[in-house]
């Protein structure tokens, strides 16, 4: 029964455009939020109100979750730069140096400097 409900409500939902439902839904009573794509979540109001996300960098990100009045979260630095972390977070995952050398010889991951 789930699965023809499911099916039943998507087909419903795709009939429109996802903003005909928010106009719809939108200060009603239904608990409801529009998926967004990552590029418009931080310009919607909702995130906007609370400064959920932070430029750092250049880099626009969440902001620290969650948020105390008294002791206030920061990021602490820029965000890493892609593959900077690759080999620590392998060897956390129990990859031995070995194996972490292959991927940098075999150019899966950018070698980690020495």
């Amino acid at each position: 029964v789930w699965a023809e409900m499911r099916a039943e409500l998507s087909k419903i939902f795709l009939s429109k455009p996802r903003q005909h439902w928010c106009d719809v839904m939108e200060g009603s009573n239904v608990c409801f939020a529009p998926v967004l794509k990552f590029s418009e979540a931080p310009r919607h109001p909702h995130n906007v109100a609370r400064a959920a996300f932070v430029n750092v960098s250049g880099v626009v990100q969440p902001a620290p979750v969650p948020k105390f009045s008294a002791t206030p979260a920061q990021v602490q630095g820029p965000p890493p730069k892609p593959g900077e972390h690759s080999a620590a977070i392998l060897a956390d995952w129990g990859f031995d140096a070995a194996a972490i050398r292959k991927l940098e010889t075999d150019g899966v991951i950018k070698p980690t400097r020495r």
